[in-house]
C-alpha cells in the first residue's frame, strides 16, 4: 500500500517509529546492565577493517552483475576486499582485546551456526527476489497484489519459527535443523512447479507453505546453534559473527543465481522473455532446494545430544 501510495522509499520510513516505540519501551523493560569490572579497549583498527571489508565485498557482489565483472570498480572493490581482510586478521591475531577473538572457532556449534546460517541466506533468502520477478515481472502483480501474495509464506515462515523453537527444546538443536532443511528441500522443490508462465498463484502455495515452514525452522535453530556453548559475556560477538555470515550469504547467494536467472534472457522481444524470466526462476529455484543439502550435511557435524542418566542406573555405569 505504501508503495502504490508514495513509491518505494516509503516501506523504509515504518520502521522510524517503531524502533522509537521499541528504544523508549526497552528503557522501562529490559533491566539495566550490572556495572563491568573490567575494563578493555575498543579494537577500532579491527572494527574498522571489518566493517569497511565487508561493505565493499557486498557492494562488488551487487554491482558485479549489473557493471560487469571486470570493471575497474568491482575489480577495485574485490581487491580492496582481500586487503583489508589480511589486516583484520593481523590485528585481531595481535590485539589484546580483539573484536573477532579466533579461539571461539574452536566452538563447533558456533561454527556450525554461521555455516549454516550463510547457506540458508544463500539459498533461503534469495527466494523473495525471484518470487517478486515471477509475480511482477512474468504475471504483471501490482505492488499491494505482491504484498499480499507474500502474506501466505510469511505466516509459514512465522509458524516454522514457533515450531523450531519448541522442536529445539524437545529433540535439541541438531535434530530440528536437520529436519528444517530437510522440510525446505522438499518444499522448495515443489515450488519451482509454480515458476511457469501459464502457472496461475495457486500452484505456487504449496511450495510456499512448505518451504517457509522449513525456513522459519533453520532460522531459529541457526541462531540457537551459533549462541551454544559461548560464555555469556561473548554472546555479542557470536552474533555478530553469525549476523555477518547471513549477511555475506545472502548478498553472494543472490549476485550468483542472479547471473544464472539471467542466461536464457537475453535481448527477446515478445512472450519470449516472460517465459524465459519464468525458466530461469524455476532453475534458480531448484539450484537453491539442492544448495540447501550442504547446510543438511554440515549440520550433522554437530554433537549430538547427550542423553541424561537416571539415577538408579548411575552407579551401575561408575562400577568398575
Amino acid at each position: 500500500m505504501l508503495t502504490e501510495s508514495f513509491d518505494w522509499p516509503a516501506v523504509f520510513y515504518v520502521n522510524v517509529p517503531l524502533a522509537g516505540l521499541v528504544t523508549l519501551a526497552a528503557l522501562f523493560v529490559i533491566p539495566r546492565d550490572p556495572a563491568g569490572r573490567e575494563r578493555r579497549r575498543f579494537d577500532l583498527p579491527g572494527a574498522l577493517s571489518a566493517t569497511a571489508g565487508s561493505t565493499l565485498l557486498v557492494f562488488a557482489l551487487v554491482e558485479g552483475p549489473e557493471l560487469g565483472w571486470g570493471t575497474p570498480l568491482v575489480v577495485g572493490a574485490l581487491t580492496l576486499t582481500v586487503v583489508l581482510s589480511v589486516v583484520f586478521v593481523v590485528v585481531e591475531s595481535r590485539s589484546a582485546d580483539p573484536l573477532m577473538p579466533f579461539r571461539l572457532f574452536r566452538n563447533r556449534s558456533l561454527t556450525v551456526g554461521m555455516t549454516v546460517t550463510f547457506v540458508s541466506m544463500a539459498t533461503f533468502g534469495v527466494l523473495p527476489y525471484f518470487l517478486t520477478v515471477l509475480m511482477q515481472s512474468v504475471h504483471g502483480y501490482g505492488a499491494l497484489q505482491t504484498g499480499l501474495a507474500f502474506l501466505v509464506p510469511s505466516v509459514a515462515i512465522a509458524t516454522g519459527t514457533q515450531l523450531g523453537e519448541r522442536l529445539a527444546t524437545r529433540i535439541g538443536t541438531r535434530t530440528t535443523l536437520l529436519i528444517g532443511f530437510a522440510v525446505g528441500v522438499v518444499g522448495t522443490a515443489v515450488l519451482a512447479l509454480g515458476f511457469d508462465v501459464e502457472a496461475g498463484y495457486g500452484l505456487l502455495v504449496p511450495g510456499l507453505v512448505v518451504s517457509g515452514v522449513g525456513q522459519g525452522v533453520v532460522w531459529t535453530a541457526m541462531w540457537i546453534a551459533g549462541a551454544t556453548g559461548v560464555a555469556d559475556h561473548e554472546q555479542g560477538v557470536a552474533n555478530g559473527v553469525v549476523s555477518t555470515a547471513l549477511n555475506i550469504g545472502k548478498a553472494i547467494g543472490l549476485a550468483v543465481f542472479t547471473v544464472v536467472a539471467d542466461l536464457g534472457v537475453g535481448d527477446r522481444i515478445g512472450e519470449a522473455p516472460r517465459a524465459a524470466t519464468a525458466d530461469g526462476g524455476s532453475l534458480v529455484v531448484l539450484l537453491t532446494a539442492a544448495g540447501m543439502v550442504p547446510g543438511l550435511l554440515v549440520t550433522l557435524s554437530l554433537p549430538r545430544p547427550v542423553r541424561a542418566v537416571s539415577p538408579a542406573a548411575a552407579p551401575e555405569r561408575a562400577s568398575p
